[in-house]
């Protein structure tokens, strides 16, 4: 994998037309009928964890969204973090973008920890193979539901909360 130098900048200082051409370029204009869009369906991305990556000439070349969602059990829904998508262009793929930007949200979600913040269990759908570098895992998933088409072993969830975590639920939007 090449490595190219880019800037993070926030997400919320990009246009939104922007983040949606990123996406649509990265997934297609058919993504919004993605399970990962039923789950955090109404919710704002958190803007302190969404990032946009520029490439050496200040274009927008890969974002990353984070969500609250919920884990609804019986006893009421525990908070949880959705991350992604993780979009990067697709002629920029390949160029260490993507891993720039989920290490540079987990290294935030750690600062603000320390800073007093809550650190929530993160989940996403995603390739194990590529996620597990930062210790996603579908280990402690397998009890959880989607509302949409998924596949079980692309559930994957890290943090250190994680293992309290019930062992089964439906995910969901964060119903404050």
């Amino acid at each position: 994998m090449a490595t190219t130098a880019a800037t993070l900048i926030p997400l919320e200082a990009v246009e939104p037309a922007m983040i949606e051409a990123v996406l649509d370029r990265a997934f297609g204009p058919d993504r919004h009928a993605r399970t990962a869009y039923r789950i955090r369906e109404g919710m704002p991305w958190l803007p302190g964890l969404s990032l946009a990556a520029l490439d050496e000439d200040d274009m927008l070349v890969a974002t990353i969204q984070c969500w609250p969602v919920g884990l609804q059990t019986p006893q009421g829904q525990v908070p949880l973090v959705m991350v992604g998508p993780v979009a990067v262009v697709p002629e920029r793929q390949g160029e260490g973008f993507g891993v720039g930007l989920i290490s540079a949200m987990i290294a935030e979600d750690a600062r603000l920890a320390a800073n007093g913040g809550r650190a929530l269990p993160q989940v996403l759908i995603g390739d194990a193979g590529y996620y597990n570098r930062w210790g996603f895992s579908a280990a402690l998933t397998g009890g959880w539901r989607c509302p949409g088409p998924y596949e079980p072993q692309r559930l994957l969830a890290r943090g250190s909360a994680l293992s309290a975590m019930p062992s089964e639920g439906m995910l969901g939007p964060w119903e404050a």
